[in-house]
């Protein structure tokens, strides 16, 4: 994520919350937990700080423990106090199709104490569905769970896609609902979804329209991941693959499908 930020621009105040030697979608492996106290000690120096006032958005990621989750929504409150207009994005890294790979107590508290302060929230369907509590079985499902989720914007994907053999990510505000459609990479590296709420997250700063944020997001995370599987790369290439991030070349089709608020008006 903060590559993407910086890459576009965008200063980034980063707080460690876990060091892994790989991406978790990769496997078990050790992970090195910052213990709550200490995020909590530095928390608490950035909330005091001078600089404070200059936040103007905070995206939440992966937490190693439900303590994490606590201390980060007490931050953002705090923020949010100082600054009505803070922008909280909320990428509830809970788990993918292969199942949850944080604590039940950790996911919980994503759901109950994040999720209520998100503005903008970007679950994979795996984790809506795990959010709601409902298997998503086509798009209007997606969208009705979306709706209820409490965020007044929500981004999923690996979404259902109208193209043969593609893949889709699909937005919902109060005014779009948006399917943005690639063809489906097989074996494609790790972390995308981490990937696409930084770069929909940072064009959002930048003041575009939410359909050019979800078209120039999908379509650098499209482009990523498919010169990384030309080089066979287990990993997204981002050092080399840089310029696709500010100016993605890649065409992705964009659908505008019929928001449920309008479906029940019928």
């Amino acid at each position: 994520m903060v590559f993407a930020f910086q890459t576009l621009g965008l200063p980034v105040w980063a707080l460690p919350t876990v060091v892994l030697p790989w991406h978790p979608g990769h496997g078990r492996s050790t992970r090195s937990v910052l213990q709550a106290e200490d995020l909590a000690a530095m928390a608490d120096d950035i909330a005091a700080s001078a600089f404070a006032d200059e936040i103007g958005t905070v995206v939440c990621g992966y937490f190693g423990s439900a303590d994490q989750v606590a201390v980060m929504a007490d931050l953002i409150e705090r923020l949010k106090r100082r600054n009505p207009a803070l922008l909280h994005v909320c990428d509830p890294v809970i788990g993918d199709h292969g199942g949850i790979y944080v604590s039940d107590a950790t996911a919980e508290a994503i759901r109950d104490r994040l999720l209520p302060l998100a503005d903008l929230t970007t679950p994979n369907r795996f984790e809506l569905s795990w959010l709601c509590g409902a298997d998503l079985r086509d798009n209007n499902e997606i969208m009705e769970a979306a709706l209820a989720l409490g965020p007044a914007r929500v981004l999923v994907t690996s979404a259902y896609s109208m193209l043969n053999g593609g893949t889709g990510n699909l937005f919902l505000s109060g005014s779009h609902a948006l399917l943005a459609e690639h063809r489906h990479i097989e074996d494609a590296p790790k972390g995308t979804g981490d990937l696409l709420t930084a770069l929909f997250t940072a064009r959002l700063t930048e003041g575009h329209s939410e359909e050019r944020c979800l078209q120039l997001a999908t379509a650098a995370v499209f482009e990523i991941i498919a010169r990384s599987a030309r080089r066979s790369a287990s990993e997204m290439m981002l050092e080399e693959d840089a310029t696709s991030l500010v100016s993605p070349m890649a065409l992705v089709q964009i659908r505008h499908l019929l928001h449920p608020v309008n479906r029940r008006g019928r």
